[in-house]
C-alpha cells in the first residue's frame, strides 16, 4: 500500500540522500523544513555540511519536475514539497504555532485528516515523536541506516574442535568445519578450546578461506604489548598491511586510542611503511561549548586532540621505562625519516614530526576532496559520525592507505544529536563492511587504563 512519509528537518540532516530510500511511496517535504535548511547552510561543522548535501538532493531532482505539483523518483515513488495545510484549527490549545516543529505536526495533521493515505511522520527528534504521538499522528524514527546495537558484529567468537583440528591451524590452516554451523567474516577471530583436552586452546583468525593462526602474536608496537586477547586481536589487525580499514570499538579504557597510536607511530616512524600518520577528530563538544578558540588551524585543534597527545606521552613514558638508553634525536629532514625516537615532550615530539610532515591532526571540516594516499589515518570517536560523514571519509582513502576507525558506539557516549547508538557512522561501517576481505573489526571489552577507570566503566 502507497503510504505518505513527511519528513522532519533533521531525519534530511542526518541522511541527505534519504530521499532514495522510500521506495514506491510519497515523500512530503513541508516549506518549513527548506527554511530550517536555508537558515543551518551557512553552520559550522556537520549540520552545516548535511544543510547543505540535502539541497544539493534537492535541486538535482528538480530537473525532473516541478517540487510542487510533485516527481516521480528515478527508482519509484514521488516527492513534493508542501505549501499548504498550516490550518492550526485541528491542533490542541496548548501548542505553540510560533515554533516550526509544531507547524510540521500540524502539516501532518492535516495531512492525515485530508488524504486517505496512511501518513506517517519521520523523525529523529524525540520530543515531535511525543507530541505527535499524543495528537494522534503515526510516527517512525528514520530506519534505513539502523543497526541492531544488540546483535552488532563484535569480530571474534568462541568456538569448540578437536585437538587434532586446532593443530592444524598450525600446519597448513584449516578449513572453516561444517559442523559448526555458521558463516564465518574475513579476518574474524576464534577463540578456540580443546573440546577433548581442557588445557588445549588457542587464538586464530579466518583469513576468508582458512583458520590460521596469527601472524604478530609475539611483535610489539613502540614498546607496546597487548594485554588481553580482544587486544591481540586488534593488534593483529592494525599490524596486517592486507587489513585496509579496521574499526575497533569499546569501552573508555579498552585501548582503542593506545593501540592505534603505538601501531601508527611503529610502522611510520620505525618501520617506514606509511609516509604518515594522520589523526582526525570530529569537534563535537561534550557538554557546553566554550566558544571559538585562538590560533592556527593547530592551535584550534590541539584540546580536541588530547587523547592521541595522552597516547603519545604514555607510550614515551613506557619507553622510557623500559630502556635506560635512548638513541640521540636527530632532527628531521623528510617525510619518512624514521628510527628516532625524541626524548622530550610531547608536544616537542609532535612539533617536530608535524613539521616533517610525518604527523598530521586534522577534523572533518577539511576532509572534502583530499585523496590521502600512504597514510595511516586514525578517526577517533567515530561513533560521532553520521552514516553519511563515515561514507565521505572512507572515499577519501587512497593507494596504500590503512584507516581506521575507534569509538564507543553507545548512546552516553554520544554528543551529536543527529546519531544514536543504532544509527551512527561506526556502526553502519562496522556491519556495512564486515563482509570483505581488506576490513576487520574487534569489539574490545576489558579496562586495561587503571582500576579506577575498570570499576567506574562497570558500575556507573
Amino acid at each position: 500500500m502507497i503510504k505518505n512519509y513527511i519528513l522532519d528537518t533533521n531525519v534530511l540532516i542526518h541522511s541527505p540522500g534519504c530521499i532514495y530510500m522510500f521506495e514506491d511511496n510519497n515523500i512530503i517535504i513541508p516549506i518549513i523544513c527548506l527554511e530550517e535548511l536555508d537558515n543551518l547552510k551557512n553552520r559550522e561543522g556537520i549540520v552545516g555540511y548535511h544543510a547543505r548535501e540535502a539541497i544539493r538532493e534537492l535541486n538535482k531532482i528538480r530537473r525532473y519536475g516541478n517540487l510542487h505539483n510533485g516527481i516521480e523518483l528515478p527508482d519509484g515513488g514521488t516527492i513534493r514539497v508542501e505549501l499548504n495545510h498550516l490550518n492550526p484549527q485541528n491542533m490542541p490549545d496548548g501548542m505553540d504555532m510560533t515554533k516550526n516543529d509544531n507547524k510540521i505536526l500540524t502539516i501532518a495533521k492535516n495531512i492525515t485528516m485530508a488524504e486517505n493515505i496512511p501518513t506517517i511522520l519521520v523523525t529523529k527528534d524525540l520530543c515531535a515523536a511525543i507530541k505527535a504521538e499524543s495528537i494522534d499522528i503515526e510516527v517512525q524514527d528514520y530506519q534505513n541506516d539502523k543497526i541492531d546495537a544488540d546483535q552488532i558484529y563484535k569480530g571474534y567468537r568462541e568456538i569448540t574442535l578437536l585437538s587434532e583440528q586446532i593443530d592444524r591451524i598450525y600446519d597448513d590452516g584449516l578449513p572453516l568445519p561444517e559442523e559448526t554451523g555458521f558463516e564465518a567474516y574475513p579476518n574474524e577471530f576464534f577463540c578456540i578450546k580443546s573440546s577433548d583436552n581442557e588445557s588445549h586452546e588457542t587464538l586464530a583468525k579466518y583469513d576468508g578461506f582458512r583458520i590460521v593462526p596469527l601472524k604478530y602474536g609475539q611483535d610489539k608496537a613502540w614498546g607496546l604489548t597487548p594485554k588481553n586477547r580482544e587486544q591481540r586481536m586488534a593488534f593483529e589487525l592494525l599490524m596486517d598491511r592486507s587489513v585496509h580499514l579496521v574499526t575497533l570499538t569499546g569501552g573508555a579504557g579498552t585501548g582503542k586510542t593506545i593501540l592505534s597510536t603505538a601501531v601508527a607511530l611503529q610502522k611510520v616512524i620505525e618501520s617506514g611503511e606509511f609516509n604518515k600518520v594522520i589523526f582526525v577528530r570530529p569537534v563535537v563538544a561534550a557538554g557546553n561549548d566554550i566558544g571559538f578558540l585562538p590560533g592556527t588551524e593547530k592551535e584550534k585543534l590541539r584540546p580536541w586532540m588530547g587523547s592521541f597527545y595522552d597516547a603519545i606521552e604514555n607510550l614515551s613514558m613506557n619507553q622510557t621505562r623500559k630502556s635506560a638508553q635512548e638513541r640521540p634525536v636527530k632532527k628531521l629532514s623528510k617525510i619518512g625519516d624514521s628510527g628516532q625516537k625524541p626524548k622530550f615532550s610531547v608536544e616537542d615530539f609532535i612539533e617536530q614530526y608535524s613539521d616533517a610532515g610525518v604527523i598530521e591532526s586534522k577534523t572533518f571540516t577539511y576532509m572534502r576532496g583530499r585523496t590521502l594516499a600512504n597514510a595511516m589515518v586514525i578517526i577517533d570517536e567515530a561513533q560521532e559520525m553520521t552514516p553519511h560523514l563515515a561514507k565521505l571519509m572512507l572515499t577519501r582513502a587512497g593507494m596504500d592507505a590503512k584507516f581506521v576507525m575507534i569509538g564507543d558506539p553507545t548512546d552516553n557516549q554520544i554528543d551529536n544529536t543527529l546519531v544514536d547508538s543504532k544509527s551512527n557512522g561506526l556502526v553502519y561501517v562496522v556491519e556495512k563492511m564486515k563482509s570483505y576481505g581488506l576490513t576487520g573489526h574487534v569489539s574490545l571489552e576489558e579496562v586495561e587504563r587503571s582500576p579506577l577507570a575498570k570499576v567506574a566503566e562497570e558500575c556507573l
